[in-house]
């Protein structure tokens, strides 16, 4: 056969094998692993996209899946992150047992993990994270080929399972965090010798940590926060010698911190805030060269700080706070070239700031509140030397200094600049006005004078100004009219490391204690407690995203400006104890988001608003003026018009003449009296002990004016007083501050014998006499329930009124679900819904049980307080007002909270029991969703969480509203019960939503639901 014959012979044969190759390329994947896919399938709520039952598809070809041709079309992995699924994961999965890599994580999967699951002997990646399995890990585990486990955020309980080593030796990366596994760390975990990355953080482990964990010489990485570790950090940490990052903080770990880091020569990042360590900084941290953040804030370490920063050229944030540091602030600081955060309040420290911090050229964020220094003028010429400071925090230092006016004060890159709370003498210095990148600025509970200077308005960026508790005096700048960034909004600051807490929150007192981040500030204006004199300007309505406008507290004149309306973010405005004339303009009821309407004491007069917010806000708002309105102050005492300038003019002559008569008729009269007393004298002898009851009435009074009245009739109290109470709180100290509401400070208090108590001090007039005050609080104390907060007693003194009561050892449910960092995250679904039940009994008694009935009308989260048991109790009921036995319904003192009110209280100014039950319904969307029912700062279509909930809900994405940390965990029936609860608490219709009876019944039984 000839050269191209054989050619021919060639390509005839590759056409015939063309066909056999083709199919060897798209092999239909394997029929067992079909099967396993299909079992798979059948457990899941809803059907992949894609995937089918038909037996001729090719799975191969599914969403997910990879299969490996050269073994005939096995399946090897299988990767389905974020796809909703949602049921039971089933074993078939086992019989994919040519699988490599398994990750169904950020899904609603849900019940035990399959046994099957854990003896997959080609299974290199498992990765079910973030998912609602409960259950054990199974005792028996065999995955001799796995490299990387994660069953982190999900609902698995029981020992830690430390026996997964035994035969899995090879896996690198094991996450265990956030679940539920209790009791001590067993050995076992030093088996996995080829360990990189371990994460055991929020559990409930307890105990000590296992030796054999500090044998693993390759770990780089070890989280164990959260959880409830104790005793002292093994030195056997020197062991890891490849560790790179060690998170232990909020756990119970004493005493000294080892001093074996460097041994470790990876070694960047050290979490271990919020324990017990005491004695000082180790010095092989304070030498290492590789350290980058340093976070040992809330622990007790003492003695003066030293970092050796030549030695720490990677320093990059250094967090000690909440010590008790002493000696000079460290000097040596700016040698650390890298560092950036530095937050040191909060300790004892001495003296001044260091010259040498003029060479501090990368400090950026700057916090050294509470600290003890001294010398401002010279810490401010020093600290301008930094060129890269962004935020600088000085509160609680420099008593009774004066505010330096250096004209060549100059802080180029400066955005956060708070001294509040010294007691600082001057006034507002020039050389601010050369910030132009200012955007939050408080000094307020100084002591500055003068007028506030029109460069304030003159700032593109600032929409943070507190300036209250001064004496500046004159009109406020019209140019604060015209801050871009409350006009327009765009207000965007740059936050620090995540694990850098940059602490601040507008002063509620002197001592400027209450902090919060930064970047969560609402838009402010804050004047109050000055001089300040003259008109509220009409161009203040232009600053449509200012939320807060307190100017409370001052002498301002003329009538409120109808162009506040414009206001269209404003939640607060105080205008009380000013010299304000005029009406309350009608315009304010279009502003649908304020809560807080203050203009009590001025010179207002004619009826009060009734629309919109204005039946939510009390009667004290407004008391101190001429106002009248429906059902509050009664307009027949008021019906005369108000008396205007020129009138007063024209009847001047009149009164004066009206006076003279009234005085030489009250002459007269006094003289007719005198004359008859004589007389009377002289027929009657006086009997001296006749009078002596008069005395003792009135020794009597003011004695009893002093005691506590405790309705227990504690024996070894029955003299406690007034006195008892200022030493119990350390003289009402801020210190002592446990909350604030809106009837006043609740403080902690310590009585003779070491019981806690909170003691209420109610705030402003109260409205009632005496006699009237001892029958409400009275009445109140016999409302004795298992999930009320206890009245326990009171105490009347000059015009203090003082409550007592039970001390409540965790809070707010507010608090635990908003304010803590990790709060959330620590209740769990089982606590959230002992709290949802044990509220409604409460508030159930106060509705039918309590004699008189008791109309709670402020029900919210931070008016759920938590024992040491997390049991709910309400607080703060019947201090609007008791209402009649077996009455439905009150039409005075409406009160409420943005976010909790019923729509039917802004059409009427009737409160009912069935406007408490909506905001229960509220306080249920709170437990589900981990949100607050208002948050200005998110986008529009989200800020109202009830809308946003119901708008899931029509569209089927319940899952979605859910939070995170509890949703689907064993609890999904439950906690879909406990949404429709909820929206049936937050119907329009008062008539339709349930009694506090039905609520009671229908969450006691939200518990059966887990086991149908």
């Amino acid at each position: 056969m000839g050269a191209q014959g054989c050619w021919a012979m060639v390509i005839i044969l590759g056409l015939l094998l063309q066909p056999q190759f083709l199919s060897s390329q798209n092999l239909t994947c394997n029929q067992k692993d079909w099967t396993a896919l299909r079992y798979f399938m059948d457990n899941l709520t809803k059907t992949l996209e894609g995937w089918t039952t038909n037996s001729s598809a090719d799975c191969c070809e599914w969403e997910g899946i990879t299969c490996d041709p050269p073994s005939a079309g096995r399946v090897i992995k299988l990767v389905l992150p974020n796809k909703r699924l949602s049921g039971k994961l089933s074993d078939s999965l086992s019989g994919l047992d040519q699988l490599k890599t398994l990750n169904l994580s950020h899904n609603f999967l849900k019940d035990s993990l399959p046994l099957s699951l854990f003896h997959m002997p080609n299974l290199e990646q498992l990765d079910l994270s973030y998912n609602d399995f409960s259950g054990l890990i199974p005792e028996s585990i065999n995955l001799p080929s796995i490299r990387s486990l994660n069953v982190s955020a999900n609902s698995l309980k029981g020992s830690l399972p430390s026996h997964i080593c035994v035969n899995s030796s090879g896996i690198g990366f094991l996450s265990l965090a956030v679940n539920y596994f209790s009791g001590n760390i067993s050995p076992g975990l030093g088996k996995c010798s080829s360990l990189e990355e371990l994460y055991l953080g929020t559990n409930q482990l307890t105990g000590v940590v296992t030796e054999d964990i500090f044998q693993l010489q390759n770990l780089r990485r070890l989280g164990l926060q959260d959880n409830n570790l104790g005793g002292k950090l093994s030195p056997g940490i020197a062991n890891l010698s490849n560790l790179v990052r060690l998170d232990i903080s909020s756990n119970n770990f004493s005493g000294e911190i080892p001093d074996v880091f460097s041994e470790l020569k990876r070694f960047q990042y050290l979490i271990a805030n919020s324990n017990n360590f005491s004695g000082g900084i180790p010095s092989s941290l304070s030498n290492s060269p590789t350290v980058s953040l340093l976070n040992l804030r809330n622990n007790s370490l003492e003695g003066s700080i030293y970092l050796n920063c030549s030695a720490m050229v990677t320093l990059n944030s250094l967090d000690l706070a909440t010590n008790k540091f002493t000696g000079p602030v460290p000097d040596n600081l700016p040698l650390c070239r890298q560092l950036q955060d530095v937050n040191l309040a909060r300790n004892n420290f001495s003296g001044q700031i260091p010259e040498s911090f003029k060479q501090f050229h990368s400090l950026s964020y700057l916090s050294l509140s509470n600290s003890s220094l001294h010398n401002l003028s010279s810490a401010l010429q020093i600290l301008q030397q930094c060129r890269n400071l962004t935020a600088l925090v000085l509160t609680l230092n420099f008593p009774v200094e004066t505010l330096p006016d250096d004209p060549n004060l100059h802080f180029e890159k400066l955005k956060v600049l708070v001294i509040a709370s010294c007691q600082l003498r001057g006034s507002i210095p020039q050389w601010l006005s050369k910030i132009s990148s200012l955007q939050l600025l408080d000094l307020s509970w100084n002591h500055l004078n003068g007028a506030l200077p029109p460069w304030l308005g003159s700032y593109r960026d600032l929409f943070y100004l507190d300036l209250s508790n001064n004496s500046f005096t004159g009109e406020i700048p019209k140019s604060l009219t015209e801050l871009p960034s409350l006009i327009h909004g765009n207000i965007s600051l740059e936050e620090p490391s995540p694990d850098f807490p940059f602490f601040m929150k507008r002063n509620e007192s002197a001592r400027g204690l209450q902090y919060n981040q930064i970047w969560s500030f609402p838009p402010t204006l804050e004047l109050g407690h000055n001089f300040l004199s003259g008109p509220v300007w009409p161009e203040f309505g232009n600053l449509k995203k200012l939320i807060v406008f307190d100017l409370k507290f001052n002498n301002l004149s003329g009538p409120i400006p109808e162009n506040l309306s414009e206001m269209s973010s404003l939640e607060i405005l105080d205008l009380s104890h000013n010299d304000l004339t005029g009406t309350i303009p009608p315009s304010l009821e279009s502003l649908s988001f304020l809560s807080i309407f203050n203009v009590a004491y001025n010179r207002l007069y004619g009826k009060i608003p009734s629309g919109g917010q204005f039946q939510t806000f009390p009667n004290s708002s407004f008391e101190g003026n001429n106002l009248c309105g429906d059902h509050r102050f009664s307009c027949q005492d008021n019906t005369s018009e108000h008396v205007s300038p020129k009138r007063s003019r024209k009847n001047k002559d009149i009164i004066i003449g009206m006076v003279v008569g009234i005085i030489f008729g009250t002459a007269l009269l006094i003289g007719l009296m005198y004359l008859f007393v004589l007389r009377t004298h002289k027929r009657n002898e006086v009997d001296p002990e006749k009078e002596e009851p008069d005395t003792n009435d009135k020794n009597l009074e003011e004695l009893s004016s002093r005691l506590v009245v405790l309705f227990q009739n504690w024996e070894s109290y029955k003299e406690l007083c007034i006195d008892d109470l200022l030493e119990s709180t350390n003289n009402f100290d801020q210190a002592n501050i446990i909350g604030c509401g809106g009837f006043g400070l609740v403080y902690r208090g310590t009585l003779p014998d070491g019981r806690k108590v909170a003691i209420k001090r109610l705030s402003g007039d109260c409205g009632q006499m005496d006699r009237e005050f001892r029958a409400e609080v009275e009445a109140l104390s016999r409302a004795q329930h298992p999930n009320l907060v206890h009245l326990q007693g009171y105490c009347m003194h000059k015009n203090d009124r003082l409550l007592i009561y039970s001390y409540m050892e965790n809070g707010s449910l507010d608090y635990w679900l908003h304010e803590k960092v990790d709060g959330p995250s620590l209740l769990s679904w089982e606590t959230r819904l002992k709290i949802a039940q044990g509220a409604a009994r409460g508030l159930a008694y106060l509705h039918q049980s309590c004699e008189p009935h008791i109309l709670h009308r402020d029900i919210k989260s931070s008016n759920i307080l938590l024992d040491e048991n997390f049991k709910a109790h309400l607080a703060d009921f019947g201090l609007a007002r008791l209402i009649l036995p077996y009455d439905t319904h009150v039409t005075t003192d409406l009160v409420g909270t943005l976010g909790y009110i019923p729509p039917e209280y802004g059409q009427a100014s009737v409160a009912t029991y069935k406007g408490d039950v909506y905001s229960f319904g509220v306080v249920l969307l709170e437990l589900l969703t981990g949100k607050r029912p208002m948050d200005m700062c998110k986008p529009k279509g989200t800020r109202d969480l009830i809308s946003w909930v119901i708008r899931m809900k029509m569209e089927n994405k319940e899952s979605e509203v859910f939070d995170p940390f509890i949703y689907g965990k064993q609890h999904d029936k439950e906690m879909l019960r406990i949404l429709e609860i909820a929206c049936l608490c937050l119907n329009e219709s008062p008539k339709i939503r349930p009694t506090t009876q039905q609520l009671v019944y229908w969450l006691d039984k939200v518990t059966s639901l887990s086991s149908v």
